[in-house]
């Protein structure tokens, strides 16, 4: 059932379109003017609107205008007992999805609505496809490393300035390539991504300048590469560190002349491309070894960011955690689930040597695995206790008749580990744990755990 709004100065045609639009099920409003249309937009807008273009007062042209600023995600069908050419191109020009001439035939207005409900539906998805899109791909922190970062992107975004991304895998990269395409002039474009370290050093030419048919076994057809695809848009490459040194000379010249030839062809081709490089090696050890070459170091890193590492920023935890679980509840139907300030606090604790992207991944799997409502710190270390059984730091936890066993298990390593890192120092290993001293003598005898000689 969609919301619809009838706007005329005629009783009887707002009458009959309602009568025939509620039958059909639909929701309907109605207006008898212009300034009245607007005042129940602005509460409720609705998904099509019927518009006259001849009222008293405000015309139906000037609501239209007004229209699609209150409301720009709804379609707009003007109706009219003078149409003529000059309006109707007038209507479309100001946003109006369809132009109908009265008397209105019902079987021209029924499909007409439903080809704008159509329409609408596309839009919506359209704008929940691009705010996912943004969702995901948004930089999440509020420390003072991470504004930094921001700062930079917001300034050097507006340009067609270089940018060389250098930073820990995990951190980010990706995140910030792609908010300076979205924020640059050139955000309508494309946004291309080549991961130079995915591709055979082979087909890397192939695949950023692209080739002819013929030009190599397997190549049956032309095939515009990435600099091509990234016209007028931006070319992302990430790991550009691990490209070829005979690769690295194309891409130098490519980027000297704004000029690109394909493989096995004879025409260079005119790119307006933006590049923007990422690393997660130092270029300038890489250079000293002959394997990156200087010159193109120089032609890539005209503006320098930097991204620094999770253990860097720890503060941020807290927000990222939140922004992973309302995300997954988003778009996966995770189910709603807090983790409690002792959660937070163990994930700040580790270490993160994946960085942003497995501290995503430990979320994920907490939200899937763990057994209540609320996550606790023990959640925390039971996930972790079976990612060691999983990657074979702990193997023998799977062998456990059943969970409670297992749990206990995990308990059992959990504490051996705690008072092995502080020398068996029951006082100081019951402080880290926030646990009452008693307790742990309790859980010592309990598990029979003994100081290793």
């Amino acid at each position: 059932m969609a919301h619809l709004l009838i706007v005329d100065d005629e009783d009887s045609i707002r009458d009959v379109l309602r009568q025939l639009f509620e039958y059909e099920g639909h929701r309907v409003s109605v207006a008898g003017s212009g300034d009245e249309a607007l005042q129940l937009v602005a509460s409720d807008p609705p998904e099509v609107t019927f518009l006259d273009v001849k009222m008293p007062g405000m015309d139906g042209l000037d609501a239209l205008d007004r229209l699609r600023t209150l409301a720009p995600g709804g379609q707009v069908v003007m109706i009219s007992g003078h149409g003529t050419i000059d309006t109707a191109v007038e209507a479309t020009r100001l946003g109006a999805y369809d132009f109908l001439e009265k008397p209105l035939d019902t079987d021209r207005l029924l499909v007409t609505l439903r080809n704008a409900l159509r329409v609408q539906g596309l839009s919506q998805s359209v704008a929940q496809l691009r705010w996912e899109v943004e969702t995901r791909h948004q930089i999440v922190g509020g420390s003072f490393a991470i504004r930094q970062v921001l700062e930079r992107i917001e300034r050097v975004a507006p340009t067609d300035a270089r940018v060389l991304i250098t930073g820990e895998n995990g951190t980010g990269k990706e995140l910030v390539a792609r908010a300076i395409h979205r924020l640059s002039p050139r955000a309508d474009a494309e946004f291309v991504e080549v991961n130079c370290a995915a591709i055979p050093s082979e087909l890397i030419e192939s695949e950023l300048f692209g080739h002819m048919k013929g030009s190599f076994t397997g190549a049956v057809q032309d095939r515009a590469g990435k600099f091509e695809q990234a016209h007028e848009g931006t070319l992302f490459l990430d790991e550009v560190g691990d490209m070829s040194l005979a690769a690295q000379a194309k891409v130098l010249r490519a980027l000297e002349e704004a000029r690109v030839t394909r493989v096995g062809g004879q025409k260079a081709r005119e790119v307006d491309v933006r590049v923007v490089s990422a690393t997660n090696k130092d270029l300038a050890d890489e250079i000293e070894k002959g394997t990156f070459r200087e010159d193109l170091f120089y032609r890539l890193n005209v503006v320098p960011i930097h991204l620094p590492t999770l253990r860097e920023r720890r503060e941020d935890i807290p927000m990222l955690v939140k922004h992973f679980c309302d995300d997954m509840h988003a778009r996966h139907g995770f189910p709603v689930r807090e983790l409690d300030v002792t959660a937070v606090s163990r994930l700040q604790d580790l270490e993160w040597p994946g960085n942003v992207r497995e501290l995503r991944n430990t979320v994920e799997r907490l939200l899937i695995l763990a057994r209540g409502d609320r996550i606790t710190a023990e959640d925390v270390d039971l996930i972790g206790a079976i990612e060691q059984a999983t990657t074979g730091l702990g193997a023998e936890l799977l062998s456990s008749g059943t969970f409670q066993e297992f749990k206990e298990r995990a308990e059992r390593a959990f504490l051996v580990q705690k008072l092995r890192d502080h020398d068996w120092n029951v006082s100081e290993t019951a402080r880290v744990l926030e646990m009452p001293r008693s307790n742990l003598y309790k859980k010592i005898d309990k598990f029979g755990l003994t100081r290793e000689n």
